[in-house]
C-alpha cells in the first residue's frame, strides 16, 4: 500500500500542476485570430506583432502567430519550418508530465496486484501454520490482499483519465494553431506591409 499511497499523490500533484499550467495558458485562439486578421485589413502588423509579444505568456499560441508575423519576408518554406518549430516547443510544453501519468497507469495495477499476490501468500501461510482452519482468516487475508488491486485500479483510471482529457485539449490546440499559421503563411504579403 506504501507505493501505491506514493503513485496516488504523485498523480494527483501531476494532474493538478497540469490543470492549472493548461488553466493559466489558455488555449483558444479565436480572439488572437481576429487581431491578426484586423492587422492585416488596417496595415498594422507591428502593433499586432506588439501585442502578440505582449500577451505570449498567457496564450502559447501568440509565439507561434509573433514569430510568422515576424518572419514575412522569409519565403513558405522557411516560415513553416519556423512556425512548427515554435509550436512544437509549445506542444512540448504543455505535455510536460504526460508521460508520467502514462506510466502511472500502467504501474498502478500491477503494483496492485503484486500486494494482492503477496497478501494471498500470506494467507495461504496463515492458514498452513493455524491449527484450526475458519473461513474468518481464509477471508481476512483474501480481504486484505484484494484491497490494493482497488486501490492500483482507482490509481490507475485516475491517472489514464487525466492523460486523456489533457492530451484532447492539447492535440486541438495543436490542429487549431497549424490550421492557422498555413493559413497566416498563405496571407498574401501585400497586406501585411507597414505604411513608411
Amino acid at each position: 500500500m506504501w507505493p501505491l499511497l506514493l503513485f496516488s499523490v504523485i498523480v494527483t500533484a501531476i494532474s493538478l500542476e497540469r490543470l492549472i499550467f493548461l488553466l493559466y495558458h489558455n488555449l483558444k485562439i479565436d480572439d488572437i485570430k481576429q487581431r491578426i486578421d484586423s492587422a492585416f485589413m488596417g496595415n498594422n502588423t507591428k502593433e499586432t506583432i506588439e501585442f502578440l509579444d505582449g500577451i505570449s505568456r498567457k496564450k502559447m499560441a501568440a509565439r507561434v502567430f509573433s514569430a510568422v508575423l515576424k518572419n514575412r519576408n522569409l519565403n513558405e518554406t522557411r516560415l513553416e519550418k519556423i512556425a512548427e518549430a515554435e509550436a512544437i516547443k509549445c506542444i512540448n510544453s504543455l505535455e510536460n508530465g504526460f508521460n508520467i501519468l502514462t506510466a502511472f497507469g500502467s504501474i498502478s495495477p500491477l503494483t496492485g496486484f503484486l500486494g494482492t499476490v503477496t497478501g494471498m501468500i500470506g494467507a495461504f501461510r496463515s492458514i498452513a501454520e493455524a491449527e484450526n482452519i475458519s473461513a474468518q482468516i481464509v477471508a481476512g487475508g483474501i480481504y486484505e490482499a484484494l484491497i490494493t488491486t482497488v486501490f492500483g485500479l482507482i490509481i490507475a483510471i485516475a491517472a489514464m483519465s487525466f492523460h486523456s482529457f489533457f492530451s484532447s485539449r492539447v492535440d486541438k490546440f495543436a490542429l487549431d494553431i497549424e490550421e492557422y499559421y498555413t493559413e497566416l503563411i498563405n496571407k498574401p504579403m501585400e497586406t501585411s506591409h507597414e505604411e513608411s
